[in-house]
């Protein structure tokens, strides 16, 4: 990951304040740096290599595994403003299994990277259906977006869900809605 550069930061708080060296401000364009740098380390990581799968366990496993309420943080790329929330992610296993964290840290990988959610849900399910080759995937995100609460219309506590749902949680009717209802609880 490149370095973020502290007189960009230090350029936009010389162009927001009226005094940009005041001391509150003097650490604030290493700080910012520093935060960006772990906000977008998603593109330096590979979701794939993260989904290292098992044999072992999966004996006879061939119904829904959900993890749920897995956080979400993530800045969209139109504002570069937060969104948060919660993805609800499962599959069902064809003969090996993923280390449950695994599911929680492809969340992270692709949530922290400059995002749309549509484009997050969709990369979550496809990295799963790619590298498990499961005999279903399904994806539930829920999340508020900051550049719709902070800004514009300006409606707070609104949220955006988006699914995203692969082989048999989405051609098989009785495993889609299995699937939604456990993921919503």
């Amino acid at each position: 990951m490149r370095r973020f550069r502290s007189n960009l930061i230090k350029d936009l708080i010389d162009t927001l304040d009226p005094e940009p060296t005041r001391e509150g401000l003097r650490e604030t364009p290493e700080r910012v740096s520093r935060a960006w740098e772990e906000w977008v380390s998603g593109y330096g990581q590979d979701p794939c290599a993260t989904l290292k799968t098992f044999k072992d366990g999966a004996d006879g496993c061939d119904q829904l595994v959900i993890v749920r309420n897995i956080p979400v943080y993530s800045h969209c790329e139109h504002h570069l403003a937060p969104f948060f929330g919660v993805a609800h992610v499962g599959y069902i296993p064809r003969g090996k299994v993923v280390g449950l964290s695994k599911l929680s840290r492809v969340v992270d990988i692709f949530a922290k990277r400059l995002q749309v959610q549509e484009r997050l849900t969709n990369q979550i399910a496809d990295a799963l259906q790619d590298n498990l080759e499961p005999i279903g995937v399904g994806v539930l995100i829920e999340c508020r977006h900051l550049c719709m609460e902070s800004r514009g219309i300006s409606r707070a506590g609104t949220s955006t869900k988006t699914s995203a749902l692969r082989g048999a949680l989405r051609n098989d009717q009785d495993a889609r809605a299995e699937f939604l209802k456990l993921a919503v609880g």
